[in-house]
């Protein structure tokens, strides 16, 4: 591993986190790589879910400008907030852990996940994006209320 590696590793995740943050969806792609290998799904027997479009496979970087976009367009913005505990940085690759609080915009049920995001950064740019999420939590908050 080499010193220039890491620091460039943790200054692209370091803005990636800030964008993130400001929420501006072509400004968080522009980070990544054209071609990514993005985790972000349900096991296969939930893909599909009409509550949830944002979770489902991607693999460009205007994929992932439209993955914000639309977790934007499904979540209250006064509602969300995220506390990052810890980043650990090996080389090219970054391990952010943390907790996710948002409110689903059509049912306005608050929820929290605790998250792990797998990233690797080759040539200043993002090419791999795994999310390891408590999606049964975010599941139960888009619910519909059973009657």
């Amino acid at each position: 591993m080499s010193v220039a590696a890491s620091r460039s590793t943790r200054t692209v995740v370091e803005e990636l986190l800030g964008r993130i943050g400001e929420g501006d969806p072509e400004g968080i792609a522009a980070l990544y790589a054209e071609r990514v290998d993005w985790k972000l799904d349900w096991p296969e027997t939930e893909l599909g879910r009409t509550a949830t479009p944002w979770i489902r496979p991607r693999s460009t970087r205007a994929d992932v400008a439209a993955h914000y976009r639309e977790l934007g367009e499904h979540h209250v913005p006064e509602g969300a907030a995220t506390e990052i505990e810890r980043i650990l940085f090996d080389g090219d690759d970054a391990v952010v852990l943390g907790e996710i609080r948002q409110t689903a915009r059509p049912t306005r049920r608050a929820y929290r996940a605790r998250f792990a995001l797998r990233l690797t950064v080759e040539g200043g740019l993002v090419t791999r994006h795994h999310v390891y999420e408590d999606s049964l939590a975010v599941a139960r908050a888009f619910e519909a209320e059973h009657g």
